[in-house]
């Protein structure tokens, strides 16, 4: 029964090592676990490295100790948007009426569980892929609902656990708002940049260092030595550049907005321009594009450390990216086409990315998004990816 935990767990995709097996075969063998809720808490301490395995170590193990199914990936996409649409119910019930095209007052007769039943269901209607619209899940469009989509504040599932049982408890599905499979908020975003970081030491010797003065005491015999050290200081520098023009972009400004939002709060030293579907001769400053460009051959007299980081779905008319002066605005000639501009880019700064707010399995199918891959390392604009990214960025 435990190796088959080992494997479901594995198989589910949570990276259980087998040190950690190991581990957990120790504590059984010396007699620390005595019940289902021992089993339950021991298991995901020392198997689930990071919380955002939790809500699917409570469905494996409801698998395993239940004989509950195990829902594929769309199951748990239905059910994750089932209780945001239920949240963004809670706070917004006109619009999301209006949204789903039903009355506001038959969404208000029904309960809390009759709501997430209603949601399921019609997120089941929908028997295949759908792209843009403002209806279907998809993966493009305004609906609010649908992959690589964006939906304001996080979830939490279920509430305060008391005298359950292990199963109860997993049941619940409490950790859903940890997953890496949802959507994007503020919070997420904050906590997968919150790694840029590039701390360097400044200033006079006025800070204690408490792992300096022990290992300098332990050097000393244990007479103690006050060991002193240089501040440090966030000198971490970047350059956004959001892709802010063009149809292809609408069906993701609020979450490139909450991304544009988070860094404008969170960075010192940022320079935010924008562009419209690749970039030529030219960045700009205003969100209009045409009073404060930003020419690209003085960006190599910039700190060669700053951190690039471009958003856009890198989608267009494959002219527009290869043939000298494809940019469809008439004030953008210069001669060299968007792929050489790009690369210079990529040379200047050696610490650059691309967001890509267009679903992964979707790259593949747009030549534009191809070939700019093999410029700069690209990542979806997800909570995964963006952690990815930010990981790529502090190499």
């Amino acid at each position: 029964m435990f190796v088959s935990l080992f494997y479901e767990l594995k198989r589910a995709g949570i990276p259980v090592s087998p040190t950690s097996f190991l581990r957990f075969q120790k504590a059984l063998d010396r007699g620390l676990v005595y019940s289902m809720e021992d089993l339950y808490i021991t298991a995901r301490s020392v198997l689930v490295k990071s919380e955002r395995f939790f809500d699917l170590y409570d469905q494996v193990f409801c698998y395993l100790f239940d004989g509950g199914e195990l829902p594929d990936d769309g199951d748990l996409e239905k059910d994750f948007w089932a209780h945001a649409l239920l949240q963004e119910w809670l706070e917004n019930p006109k619009k999301l009426a209006n949204a789903l095209g039903e009355k506001e007052e038959v969404l208000n007769e029904m309960s809390r569980d009759e709501l997430l039943d209603y949601f399921k269901k019609r997120l089941a209607e929908q028997k295949g892929r759908h792209d843009g619209g403002s209806k279907w899940i998809g993966t493009g469009g305004t609906s609010p609902v649908g992959h690589s989509g964006y939906h304001p504040g996080g979830m939490r599932v279920g509430g305060i656990s008391s005298h359950k049982s292990a199963l109860q408890v997993a049941g619940e599905r409490r950790y859903q708002s940890y997953s890496g499979k949802g959507p994007l908020t503020r919070g997420s975003i904050g906590d997968a940049m919150s790694r840029l970081r590039n701390l360097v030491p400044r200033g006079s010797k006025d800070v204690l260092s408490v792992d300096k003065t022990i290992r300098q005491t332990i050097k000393n015999g244990g007479e103690i030595e006050i060991v002193f050290d240089h501040a440090l200081v966030d000198r971490l520098k970047i350059i956004l550049a959001i892709d802010n023009g063009g149809w292809s972009m609408e069906p993701y400004v609020c979450l490139v907005k909450a991304l544009f939002d988070y860094s404008r709060a969170q960075f010192k030293d940022l320079k935010i321009c924008f562009f419209h579907n690749t970039i030529y001769d030219c960045l700009w400053e205003d969100e209009q594009r045409f009073r404060k460009p930003l020419r690209i051959d003085d960006f190599s007299r910039y700190d060669p450390d700053t951190r690039l980081i471009i958003v856009g779905d890198a989608s267009m008319a494959p002219y527009e990216l290869m043939v000298p002066d494809g940019s469809i605005h008439a004030f953008e000639r210069s001669g060299k086409p968007s792929i050489e501009r790009l690369g210079f880019l990529a040379e200047t700064f050696e610490h650059s990315v691309w967001l890509n707010p267009v679903a992964r399995h979707a790259w593949d199918y747009t030549h534009t998004i191809r070939t700019i891959r093999q410029i700069f390392p690209m990542f979806e604009l997800s909570l995964e990816g963006l952690e990815k990214a930010t990981a790529h960025l502090m190499q």
